[in-house]
C-alpha cells in the first residue's frame, strides 16, 4: 500500500471522523468534484470543506448504509471466497496528501479494496449487466489512486433482496483526470477560500440567504454585461418550467379524475394515492379580528428577500 496513514479511526466517534473528513477529499467527494454526483454539487462540497455547512452523513440513507456494511461485506466473502478485513485508518496519498481514503474493507491477499453499497430496487437498472453507477466508479478509482491498488470490488445489496458484486480494474487515464480535478478543487478553491461557481443546489440557496439576509434600502448595483444573456436564459427556462408544470398538472388531474372518490388507484407496479387528510391549523384572519391582543402576542415578524426580474420599458 502506497498511502500514508493520516489518522487511526478505531475508537473514533462520528463527530471526530467527520471533522477529519474535512482535512481532504475522500472517495465519496470525488464524484462531486467532477460534477458526477446526484447528491452533492461542487459548491456544496466546498461549503462543507471550509466549514460553512455540515454534511449530510447523518441522514437515514447514510445511517442504514453504515448499518448494513458488515452484512454486505460478509455476503461478499460467502459468494466469492475472498476474505476481507477492516482498515481502521484514514489514508492519504503519498504525493497529494489532500486525497484521502477511508476504506470499507481491503481484500486479504490482493491489492484490492472492497466498497460496500446498498440501494433501493428502483436503481436496479444502474447495475444491470456490466453497468455500475459512474459516481461509484470514480469513488473506487480515487481509492486506487490513494492506495496504489490495482483493482477494486463493489458489492451492492439492491432492494434488500438482490445482491451483486463487480470488479473494477485500475484505470490510469481516469485516475489522472480525478487527480487533476481534485487538485484544482482543493488548491484553487478550498485552500484559497475561493468558492467555485454558484450553482442551483439547495446548499447554495441557503448560503446566499444566510450571507445576504437583508437588502440595503436604495442601494443599486450595475450588473456585468454578461448577465443580460443570463437573464434571457432565465426567462427561457422559466417558460419551459411553466409548460412542464402545466403538463404535469394535467396528468395529475387526469389521474384524480380516474380515481374519483376512491382512496387510491393501481396500475402495473404503481400505486396512486389520493386520500382525504384532516389537518388543524389556526385561521389567522379570525384570530386577528376576534382576539387582537392574543394575535399581537403570538404574531412573529420575519424578513425575507423576494427575487424578481422585470423589464423596464
Amino acid at each position: 500500500m502506497d498511502a500514508n496513514v493520516l489518522v487511526a479511526t478505531k475508537g473514533m466517534d462520528k463527530g471526530e471522523w467527520l471533522n477529519w473528513r474535512r482535512h481532504g477529499l475522500g472517495g465519496s467527494d470525488a464524484a462531486a468534484v467532477m460534477g458526477l454526483s446526484k447528491w452533492k454539487s461542487p459548491f456544496q462540497l466546498y461549503l462543507e470543506k471550509v466549514g460553512e455547512v455540515t454534511n449530510d452523513e447523518g441522514n437515514e440513507f447514510a445511517y442504514w448504509g453504515n448499518q448494513l456494511e458488515e452484512l454486505v461485506a460478509r455476503e461478499f466473502t460467502l459468494r466469492t471466497g475472498k476474505k476481507v478485513r477492516r482498515r481502521n485508518a484514514i489514508l492519504s496519498h503519498s504525493q497529494y496528501p489532500f486525497m484521502i481514503a477511508n476504506l470499507d474493507r481491503v481484500v486479504v491477499g490482493e491489492k484490492a479494496v472492497l466498497e460496500c453499497k446498498t440501494t433501493n430496487a428502483y436503481n436496479y437498472k444502474e447495475w444491470e449487466d456490466d453497468e455500475i453507477p459512474e459516481s461509484y466508479i470514480v469513488q473506487v478509482q480515487h481509492y486506487m489512486a490513494v492506495t496504489g491498488f490495482k483493482k477494486a470490488y463493489i458489492a451492492c445489496l439492491i432492494g434488500g433482496n438482490k445482491f451483486i458484486w463487480k470488479q473494477v480494474d485500475r484505470d490510469e487515464e481516469l485516475i489522472s483526470m480525478i487527480i487533476k480535478a481534485e487538485r484544482e478543487f482543493w488548491e484553487e478553491h478550498v485552500v484559497k477560500n475561493i468558492p467555485p461557481a454558484i450553482d442551483g443546489s439547495s446548499a447554495a440557496e441557503e448560503f446566499l440567504k444566510q450571507r445576504y439576509k437583508e437588502s440595503q434600502p436604495g442601494k443599486v448595483v450595475d450588473l456585468k454585461v454578461e448577465y443580460k444573456d443570463k437573464i434571457s436564459r432565465y426567462f427561457e427556462l422559466k417558460e419551459t418550467v411553466d409548460q412542464l408544470d402545466e403538463e404535469k398538472a394535467a396528468v395529475e388531474n387526469q389521474l384524480k379524475n380516474e380515481i374519483g372518490d376512491a382512496e387510491c388507484g393501481m396500475v402495473g407496479r404503481y400505486i396512486v394515492n389520493w386520500r382525504s387528510v384532516t389537518s388543524n391549523r389556526v385561521d389567522s384572519k379570525i384570530l386577528k379580528s376576534k382576539y387582537p391582543e392574543v394575535y399581537s402576542k403570538v404574531c412573529k415578524s420575519s424578513i425575507t428577500r423576494r427575487f424578481q426580474i422585470k423589464e423596464v420599458k
